[in-house]
């Protein structure tokens, strides 16, 4: 995932980070406070945490891999951020041993429930991580945008595995270990004590149009960008977005 501030990239995060950039607004405004205490598990090198911080808020990461906040101490320091993001070396599972329950406004939780061994113990802990008014922002693959990019590029059988694998996945060569569903998300969110606000489609056109196009006809990337935002909140396409992203709250 890149810098949702950079253009080409943001083909990628634009909704997810002009949601997320509304909900912390909404929330700061709601609390009374400048700056909130965000946690982002799993925000590997900072492609949300710096921008967040950017905004003027406190972001704690929390990631397995060294390397990947030791690249996040560099990109702060570059951004001028350094005094506003901590990284932490953990993971969803033993999220509550490295963090403080109750202590986060929002948290991020972006790419992770695909990994981990237990999805709904993922979102529990994330949970517990929150403050009584806080927000969550879950990111994850979605089972049926996958189907229809391994159909499009003529990997039928694949495509068809897809449909009936339990966890979403295509084959053998599959990157990852499970895909979901919106209906798989909201339940899980739900489950985990919190109030689904709004559900997104991410990605819905972005990567089924050929690249070439996107960089040489002029205004391309800009239409297409207007054209994601548009259909994000749109349920009838959530299913052919490659991924899902749900807003919730505390009650």
């Amino acid at each position: 995932m890149s810098d949702p501030l950079r253009p080409r990239a943001s083909l990628r995060t634009a909704v997810v980070w002009e949601v997320l950039k509304d909900a912390l607004e909404r929330q700061a405004k709601a609390s009374g406070l400048e700056a909130l205490d965000v946690l982002d598990t799993g925000g590997g090198t900072g492609n949300f945490a710096v921008p967040v911080a950017r905004l003027g808020h406190r972001v704690t990461v929390v990631d397995p891999s060294p390397d990947a906040l030791f690249a996040l101490e560099r990109r702060a320091a570059e951004a001028g951020v350094t005094e506003r993001i901590r990284g932490v070396q953990g993971d969803a599972h033993g999220l509550l041993d490295v963090v403080e329950p109750s202590s986060y406004d929002a948290v991020l939780c972006h790419g992770v429930l695909e990994y981990v061994d237990d999805p709904a113990e993922g979102v529990r802990n994330v949970v517990r991580a929150l403050r009584p008014s806080g927000t969550l922002s879950l990111l994850a693959a979605s089972r049926n945008g996958a189907v229809l990019a391994r159909a499009i590029a003529g990997h039928f059988a694949e495509a068809q595995r897809g449909l009936s694998d339990p966890d979403g996945r295509w084959g053998e060569g599959d990157p990852l270990p499970r895909r979901f569903t919106a209906d798989d998300l909201t339940a899980l969110v739900r489950d985990g004590g919190l109030e689904v606000a709004a559900v997104h489609g991410v990605r819905v056109f972005a990567d089924l149009v050929p690249g070439v196009l996107v960089d040489t006809e002029p205004g391309a990337l800009d239409a297409l960008l207007r054209l994601e935002l548009a259909a994000a909140e749109l349920p009838a396409f959530h299913s052919i977005a490659t991924q899902l992203h749900v807003l919730a709250h505390r009650g």
